[in-house]
């Protein structure tokens, strides 16, 4: 039995989704952070459960071929870059390989898994920032918090976002010091300004700055519309978010847009796409596109197939694909997004896609009665996955594909196991990898229905 403060030399065997090096001490697993598969380490054992333990490396005897020097300073303290430490060609390996396994060891499923499809750009491509904001030593801060908690590590820049995201952040982040602007406290539920949320468009540049808050600060905030308008030449959005919640989530349900537009524009698989605070917008723009083509090649939809798009945010993927159909019918349970979504297809002429904000099920349902019946589903959940709901309203609906877009290999294989329970076999599965550096990845799943 592994004891705390015992020390070992190991190997490092494997690598997990959270980036902790696996390795075998006296027959049981110990999950050491920051290591590489190759590794050879000295280990102090810092956690023991019943079948398993947690250490730390003291020491990296021989290191690994897959080891790199991390370029960013904060990295290990905010915990965002689990693979900042190994090559990309490691990371993507090790992605490969966790989508297979889930599918495999979850899903007990063996469907053809194609090759995975790597990023090309490892920095700076993501187009969206939530910095939340907290009080140091009577300062303002922003930053990222650390690996489960709520403790807020302070960061200058972050290798994953642009440049300018830091500028921005740092400019408000001024103004909320010299006016003395009281920071949001989730403990005691004081303070004002709680996050600085960014987005900007890969292809158009617009970017939209978004201050939440917890109550109208429309007064104390215009000022600094005018500072940032004037600084920042591709700022056409500046809008304020009131979330007066003693919650962790960071949006609340009004929007108050102080200067410029209401949302922003960017360009997606050839489409024009407005976006605004509330709405799902893939982070990585450039690679996004591979996705979805990836998506519309297992879609492989015929000029008279009707396709329903679940979870369709503003409607970007059935979007992509309605010149290869007859009709697209989009569902969101957000009212904002499906506004958008509307617009979007306005915006693109497409006059082949219906949007529909409710639950699926009750959608379904109507649209059943009015003599709409889906050939395609194409389904991108959350990171919970389908809801058992939302896998009878599929399975009911029985369309000849179901294409599924997933954040979590692991609600994936769940899922896709229990589609395979219900008339459909599991065809082939591609890995896809939005977030470089992270810990996620995306995959596509096509599923047919069984002939029988």
């Amino acid at each position: 039995m592994l004891e705390k403060n015992q020390c070992f030399t190991a190997e490092v065997i494997d690598l997990t989704a959270e980036g902790n090096g696996v390795c075998r001490v006296e027959n049981a697993a110990v999950f050491v952070p920051g290591t590489a598969v190759g590794d050879v380490i000295k280990l102090k054992i810092v956690k023991v459960l019943k079948s398993y333990a947690f250490g730390i490396a003291e020491e990296i005897i021989s290191p690994s071929p897959d080891r790199i020097d991390s370029d960013c300073d904060a990295a290990k303290k905010c915990g965002g870059c689990t693979f900042r430490h190994i090559s990309y060609q490691a990371e993507c390996r090790i992605k490969d390989n966790i989508v297979k396994s889930a599918f495999k060891r979850i899903g007990g499923l063996d469907p053809v898994f194609e090759e995975f499809v790597g990023c090309e750009a490892v920095s700076r491509y993501r187009n969206k920032a939530q910095y939340p904001l907290a009080s140091i030593n009577g300062n303002a801060v922003y930053g990222f918090y650390a690996p489960r908690s709520h403790r807020l590590i302070p960061i200058k820049d972050c290798a994953l976002q642009p440049e300018i995201f830091s500028e921005i952040a740092s400019c408000i982040l001024a103004y909320i010091n010299e006016r003395k602007l009281s920071v949001y406290s989730e403990e005691s539920n004081t303070g004002l300004m709680r996050h600085i949320y960014l987005r900007k468009g890969a292809h158009s540049g617009e970017i939209m700055v978004c201050l939440v808050v917890r109550k109208d600060m429309s007064r104390q905030l215009m000022p600094l519309c005018s500072i940032l308008m004037r600084k920042f030449s591709n700022i056409v959005s500046i809008i304020m978010n009131i979330n007066p919640d003693k919650t962790n989530v960071i949006l609340g349900k009004k929007c108050v847009t102080l200067a410029g537009k209401d949302t922003i524009t960017d360009t997606m698989c050839g489409n024009s796409i407005e976006i605004s605070p509330l709405s799902f917008y893939q982070v990585n723009t450039v690679q996004a596109e591979r996705l979805y083509a990836k998506a519309l090649e297992y879609a492989e939809p015929g000029k008279s197939d009707v396709i329903a798009d679940l979870y369709c945010g503003a409607g970007t993927i059935g979007l992509s694909m309605a010149k290869s159909a007859e009709k697209i019918v989009g569902v969101e349970i957000v009212p904002q997004a499906i506004d958008n979504a509307r617009i979007n297809a306005a915006q693109n002429n497409i006059d082949n896609a219906d949007f529909f904000c409710g639950d699926a099920g009750a959608v379904f349902s109507q649209l059943r009665q009015n003599g709409c019946a889906p050939d395609i589903i194409v389904v991108d959940p959350p990171r919970k996955g389908c809801s058992l709901d939302s896998l009878n309203t599929i399975a009911d609906a029985a369309p000849r594909k179901i294409v599924m877009i997933s954040c979590n290999p692991a609600t994936a294989a769940r899922d896709a196991k229990w589609l395979s329970e219900n008339g459909y076999s599991i065809v082939k599965v591609c890995g896809v990898d939005l977030f470089p550096r992270t810990g996620h990845v995306e995959c596509v799943v096509l599923m047919s229905r069984d002939k029988a």
